[in-house]
């Protein structure tokens, strides 16, 4: 207390007797710290820093300061810091999350408006700025400011397929009869309902095969639900095409934001940010075109929730069925662009939007190298442990955990969020960072026969495995799928929607990061279903159903069985390499995902949803629609009562409840419902109240 009174004393003598670039020269006060470790890869001339809590009242003064005077931020107002600061040469000094005044309270709750990043002169030695800072004792971390990596090479081979094509083709195969989707790529898409008969088996000399049932079974959980538009899947990865025709209708909006509006309409730090935000240009306009683009985004969306029943194009796991207000919503955290991805604080903004905005969950298909890949195939090691991790990265993981306590809602299907990554493609028997953090749900990736797919990162840190595809299982030696697929070879590959040459268009990829969609399908298909059966999860609960709920695939390991593949499979002269499938006993997760079996679980598990306390201001107020807490809510009717009308009113319009407040002070609101079913829930009446209901 006695510091954080001396700091703040000192900033208003400072800001008494200096201009905004003008500070008080007092000596630093060396706390000891310790070494800071940076990644391989830091970026120059920036480092990212926490400051401790006591500094904040001395921080929100100085962006006071800086956002009167309509320039850049250049000091935090600390005097030591800023001695420090001064001698290192730093000229930039920016709040990493910007203020949102809807989530400011959970924001500081969680510490993360202690963050800032420092921009110094290009002759600034990192490490020695590093070293300085960190042994001051109002600076709790420091860290390099590095880039994310892809867990995908922009340089991988494709193989589209056109709309046209596309019909001709699956014109010859026949969907199970089980499915009503009219969409024509279904029939390829094994992955989701799998016969164990495919174009792909025994194309090459081993004669790999597939197997039925390895699938996410898809084709027993929509006889049950198909994807509901309240669940938001944030996507971080490159931009996804909003408007390709198989994902246009179920792409997240943000309602009264326009884009090249130049405008912060709904006051959440972000201009234009219609469809997502665009990290790598700091812009609302989300991007597909750069050079280098692979459409990897736009596959990841396809696989989650492509529109079902359209007659065209493929299925997403939860992507409705056709009719209007079905099929989850597709936010873009757009991350990559080209050759770019963002650094690890655009990386960090990222997450926190997606949580600040709706989304429950968050899909990522990128991830570093695991610490077991292989130098000698080109892979860079990565952290080992997730003690590691945090010490080279604890902004990313500030930020992870601010997604994982705070998306979702109490009143909600879901509290908390599911931060979902790709384990890696590195042959690794360790899943990479972040997937590996213990409260990240890690995706390995398997073949279409149940046996690990050839390239996957595994181990003890995988939560449950999804279809990859598997090409080097699959294609015959010195031969890959052509780039245009009409006829000829197919591989175990997952189709999905695509971009090609900013076009939409559909098309197959290999990899964890295919495998990684499916999870968070399955785990939004399964909150769908949780919407409708009007049942409430807590994030740990509903992981837990969605790992029990996983087919074993153990028993697909053991009996000596070995797995043959031609790694490298596009050399003619590749030789076969044998795997021993013992080696992934206990280390592919509690199985592959099982949308069905997930749906089942729902029933009956987790609690009754709420109708949540009401807060309003006077003569101002508040509704909720009573549908979405009681089950077929939409057919049954409410009545209503306040326990004092004269601080808190209520009245009912079908399944609309409306509070207005009165005067300030207290009342309990009794809802009856036609079902025989009764809640009462509080209301609370103030002067004024911001957006989010708080006073």
């Amino acid at each position: 207390m006695k510091k954080n009174f001396l700091y703040t004393a000192l900033f208003a003598l400072m800001l008494a007797s200096c201009s905004e670039q003008e500070f008080i020269e007092q000596p630093s006060t060396p706390a000891g710290g310790t070494e800071v470790q940076f990644p391989t890869d830091v970026t120059s001339g920036e480092l990212l820093i926490k400051f401790d809590p006591a500094m904040t009242e001395i921080l929100d003064q100085a962006l006071k300061v800086a956002t009167r005077s309509g320039g850049a931020m250049t000091r935090s107002g600390i005097p030591s810091t800023d001695e420090v600061l001064a001698i290192l040469g730093a000229y930039q000094f920016e709040r990493i999350f910007p203020v949102d005044a809807k989530n400011e309270e959970r924001t500081r709750s969680a510490g993360l408006h202690l963050w800032y990043r420092v921009k110094f002169n290009e002759n600034t030695d990192l490490k020695e700025a590093a070293s300085r800072l960190g042994k001051l004792g109002e600076i709790s971390k420091v860290q390099g400011n590095s880039r994310i990596k892809r867990a995908y090479k922009t340089e991988g081979y494709r193989s589209y397929i056109n709309e046209s094509a596309l019909r001709q083709k699956a014109a010859t195969r026949a969907v199970s009869a089980r499915s009503s989707f009219s969409d024509p790529g279904l029939s390829y898409q094994w992955h989701y309902n799998n016969t164990g008969e495919n174009e792909f088996d025994n194309q090459n000399d081993l004669g790999n095969g597939s197997e039925a049932g390895c699938d996410v079974g898809c084709t027993e959980a929509w006889q049950k639900c198909k994807g509901d538009p309240s669940i938001i899947v944030a996507v971080l990865d490159e931009g996804v095409m909003n408007t390709h025709p198989d994902l246009v209708g179920n792409i997240w909006i943000n309602e009264g934001e326009e884009l090249y509006a130049d405008d912060d309409a709904d006051g959440n730090g972000y201009k234009d940010d219609k469809y997502g935000y665009n990290f790598v240009s700091n812009t609302g306009v989300i991007s597909w075109m750069e050079t280098s683009d692979t459409g990897h985004g736009t596959h990841v969306a396809g696989t989650i929730a492509a529109m079902n029943n359209n007659g065209e194009g493929v299925c997403g796991i939860a992507g409705g069925d056709g009719s209007k207000n079905s099929g989850v919503k597709i936010m873009s955290c757009q991350v990559f662009a080209g050759e770019a991805g963002v650094t690890l604080d655009a990386e960090a903004r990222a997450i926190k939007y997606a949580a600040d905005n709706g989304a429950v969950i968050l899909q990522c298909s990128w991830g570093y190298n695991s610490s077991l890949a292989n130098l000698i195939e080109g892979y860079t090691p990565g952290p080992g442990s997730e003690e590691e991790w945090e010490k080279l990265y604890p902004l990313e993981k500030d930020a992870l955990d601010y997604f994982i306590n705070n998306a979702g809602s109490p009143n909600g299907v879901i509290d908390g969020g599911l931060a979902i990554f790709a384990s890696g493609n590195e042959y690794a028997g360790m899943a990479a960072f972040p997937a590996a953090y213990s409260k990240c749900i890690a995706v390995s990736a398997v073949a279409a026969d149940f046996t690990p797919a050839s390239y996957t990162n595994y181990g003890v840190e995988a939560t449950v495995s999804a279809p990859g595809g598997d090409t080097e299982y699959y294609n015959p030696v010195g031969k890959e799928d052509p780039e245009a697929w009409a006829e000829g070879i197919y591989s175990g590959s997952i189709l999905s929607t695509w971009i090609q040459n900013g076009t939409a268009t559909y098309g197959f990829m290999d990899g964890t990061s295919m495998a990684c969609p499916h999870v968070s399908g399955v785990a939004a298909l399964g909150l769908s279903y949780a919407v409708k059966q009007r049942r409430h999860f807590k994030a740990t609960e509903f992981i837990e159903l969605l790992k029990n709920s996983a087919k074993p695939l153990d028993g697909w390991y053991t009996g000596g069985k070995v797995k043959t593949y031609y790694r490298n499979h596009l050399s003619a002269g590749a030789s076969p390499t044998k795997v021993e499938l013992s080696k992934y006993v206990g280390k592919m997760g509690t199985g592959l995902v099982n949308a069905g079996s997930l749906l089942n679980s729902i029933e009956g598990s987790g609690s009754d949803m709420v109708v949540p306390n009401v807060y309003v201001a006077e003569s101002t107020t508040s509704t909720l629609n009573l549908a979405y807490y009681f089950v077929n809510g939409e057919t049954l009717t409410y009545t209503c009562t306040s326990s004092d009308p004269a601080t808190a009113a209520v009245s009912v319009s079908n399944t609309l409840m409306t509070v207005s407040g009165i005067k300030t002070g207290t009342a309990r609101i009794t809802v009856k419902v036609s079902n025989g079913s009764e809640q009462s829930i509080a209301v609370t009446v103030r002067k004024k109240a911001n957006d989010n209901g708080w006073m």
